[in-house]
């Protein structure tokens, strides 16, 4: 009888550890869930609200380089200038993107999954 004492509690040790092996197993997928959810919801969010700024943006340069057009004499010529700023823009952009880009929005996402 004392031999299967001993033998019955190793069964329950290893019974316990499975559990608690399953149950921190559970944890982590129910953690991965919610960050994986909480960085699409910002994901989603940041993209509607980059549109409709993309819309307002739009029709802003529209006005901008009419009236530029005006001011110069040909509508024609105020849509240049604005192109030209833009190029300029952008490639001081292409410049800086790693800086202002990629560095910062990949150190946000790894912030967010190690929290």
């Amino acid at each position: 009888m004392q031999q299967q004492e001993p033998l019955q509690n190793l069964e329950s040790l290893f019974e316990s550890a499975g559990e608690y092996a399953e149950t921190r197993l559970e944890l982590l997928k129910l953690k991965a869930t919610k960050n994986a959810s909480e960085i699409l919801s910002v994901f989603v969010s940041k993209l509607i609200l980059l549109f409709i700024l993309s819309i307002f943006i739009m029709v802003l340069n529209v006005g901008i380089a009419l009236l530029l057009g005006d001011w110069m004499g040909k509508a024609y010529y105020g849509f240049f200038v604005l192109a030209a700023f833009y190029l300029i823009a952008g490639l001081i952009f292409m410049a800086f993107k790693n800086k202002w880009v990629k560095e910062p929005v990949a150190n946000s996402i790894i912030k967010k999954i190690y929290s």
